[in-house]
């Protein structure tokens, strides 16, 4: 097979247009530092996004965008996971659909690189050191001596993708040191019963306990604007009401993950690593994921 591969930036998806312009200025981004086109592409959500909120160009998601490659005589892809850690969107469903298009396209060829986030590299800290940047950034522009920091992420039924949350809060509580209060892990959201207890502590819970009743930077485990993340999201909307029952407490959201111009050079390693890696064969497992 001789075709060069076809890089792919692969998100969730989202019904929000930002979601997906965001996609596709990392991957216009990640093509130029890595010398060849990427295509923004999200697993699934994005094309129910109006196109004339997209510049009149819809959002591709992953199969069809495929099927539309394989019309063209290409049938070698690098997916580069814009995820944090192992989800099962990218490391089961992705591949599950590989697998059932090649019962009627044997030529097919997938590689997927490794999410941003490697928990057996317990030494690579720059998604921590990125998180960091933001939180210090915005500290300096609220003017801010030692706010207490929470990590937020959205919550997850996957022990797996918790474990991601909790590795990077602790490595965000070496990196920014003395320079803040205390660093602690929360979630947005969690499932009913004690089998999802490991998002705890959620963060409406967190905000407004000794510790966090004052001034407090949210270190934002998103990577692009959307529902949860974005101006008059979830977030912002948890925050507002734990100010009102809070009255000492203020809060103030970091920039979001794909605004910091490092995780360019992450990405870029990821591709690298996977333009290397063999063609997947089912599910993906992450090192350090039991």
């Amino acid at each position: 097979m001789n075709d060069p591969p076809c890089i792919l930036l692969v998100d969730n998806g989202s019904h929000r247009a930002e979601s997906t312009l965001s996609l596709r200025h990392m991957a216009e981004a990640l093509g130029g530092h890595v010398g060849a086109d990427v295509h923004p592409v999200s697993l699934l959500h994005s094309t129910k996004v109006d196109p004339a909120e997209l510049g009149g160009a819809p959002a591709q998601i992953f199969e069809p965008f495929l099927r539309a490659r394989q019309e063209e005589d290409r049938h070698s892809f690098v997916v580069v996971p814009f995820f944090f850690g192992h989800s099962a969107a990218i490391y089961e469903y992705l591949p599950q659909r590989v697998q059932e298009m090649k019962g009627s396209w044997p030529e097919l060829e997938v590689r997927v690189a490794s999410s941003m986030v490697k928990l057996d590299e317990s030494d690579d800290t720059r998604v921590a050191r990125i998180l960091g940047d933001l939180v210090v950034r915005k500290t300096k522009e609220e003017d801010l001596e030692k706010p207490a920091v929470i990590l937020v992420d959205h919550g997850t039924p996957r022990v797996a993708v918790n474990r991601v949350r909790n590795h990077i809060a602790a490595q965000l509580r070496a990196v920014l040191g003395d320079r803040v209060a205390t660093v602690e892990a929360s979630s947005m959201e969690r499932r009913a019963g004690a089998e999802y207890d490991f998002n705890e502590p959620l963060l409406e819970d967190l905000l407004g306990r000794e510790g966090f009743d004052r001034e407090v930077v949210l270190a934002m485990l998103f990577i692009s604007p959307g529902r949860h993340a974005g101006p008059g999201g979830d977030i912002a909307r948890i925050c507002e009401a734990a100010e009102v029952r809070c009255p000492g407490l203020r809060t103030h959201g970091s920039d979001l993950f794909a605004t910091h111009p490092g995780v360019i050079d992450l990405l870029a390693q990821r591709c690298e690593e996977g333009l290397a890696s063999e063609p997947v064969q089912g599910e993906i497992a992450a090192p350090g994921v039991e």
